[in-house]
């Protein structure tokens, strides 16, 4: 299964990535904006921004079982691989608040350089953090022991999406006013290389072996198609876009699920995704 938010309605559409149908319609606060599913697949933390909190939805009843009170204008959400943390990107305070998924309480914030906050991703072995903000220009990264930042990597105006390679060695960071996509090396802290995208990049996701990084440009109504080891400094493929999607690899999807959203069409032929 997959799961997309509308803010406008409210909602989470539940799609069967085996029909590519949506299957139900899950109410979810009045303005659901990030999400990403528990460990043990049952539940789907949504972050509300009206709210100022997330919310924990029982994906078996569509019921929101718990409230967690974040901060003025939670965005995007987070769950470690071990399963211990959900953390939340909060903008008004320039922070993002860990969650323990056990007990369903904020443990801490941690404070970040970038102002406005917006995406926080784990590394796959849940070292690290990497938080993008809407007003810088760098990503921060946060030490998930320590529970602070302890770095900032400057890539591109408005970082937003990001993505790490499966070994976790390194992370690509989409820049929405350069359009841009940026490859950082984890470990050395340093830009490996800048690879041009469509207009206004900004989601991005990656498939599981690592081949392919897709990222989808908001302005440009389109999505580019990477393979990391293959570009060697030419031109990404671009795919176009039957409606703007700003976040298309934001959808959350179950273990399992085939495609994170939308209908699969052979490489040679236009994707097509309408906007909720």
């Amino acid at each position: 299964m997959a799961y997309v938010a509308n803010e406008k309605s409210g909602t989470l559409s539940v799609i069967d990535t085996e029909r590519d149908e949506v299957v139900a319609e899950i109410r979810a606060g009045s303005r659901p904006r990030g999400m990403a599913l528990g460990h043990d697949g049952k539940t789907l933390y949504v972050s509300d921004e009206p709210a100022s909190a997330l919310l924990a939805v029982d994906l078996a009843t569509g019921a929101v079982t718990s409230k967690i009170e974040l901060g003025e204008s939670p965005e995007g959400v987070s769950a470690s691989s071990d399963g211990r943390w959900i953390v939340a990107a909060v903008e008004v305070s320039n922070s993002v608040a860990f969650i323990e998924a056990a007990s369903g309480k904020l443990a801490f914030s941690a404070k970040t350089k970038g102002k406005n906050p917006e995406h926080a991703v784990f590394s796959p072995d849940g070292r690290w953090l990497y938080v993008s903000a809407e007003e810088a220009d760098s990503v921060d990264v946060v030490d998930v022991a320590g529970g602070a930042q302890v770095a900032s990597i400057t890539v591109g105006r408005r970082p937003r999406g990001i993505a790490f390679t499966p070994d976790g060695g390194r992370v690509y960071v989409a820049c929405e006013l350069d359009s841009t996509v940026y490859a950082i090396d984890v470990a050395e802290r340093r830009v490996l290389a800048s690879i041009r995208a469509g207009e206004f990049a900004n989601g991005v996701a990656m498939l599981p072996d690592g081949a392919v990084l897709f990222v989808s440009n908001g302005k440009a109504g389109t999505v580019s198609v990477i393979e990391p080891q293959a570009l060697r400094g030419k031109r990404p493929i671009q795919f176009r876009l039957g409606d703007r999607h700003r976040d298309l690899p934001q959808a959350a999807r179950h273990p399992g699920g085939r495609a994170p959203l939308g209908r699969r069409h052979p490489m040679n032929q236009t994707m097509e995704l309408h906007q909720c």
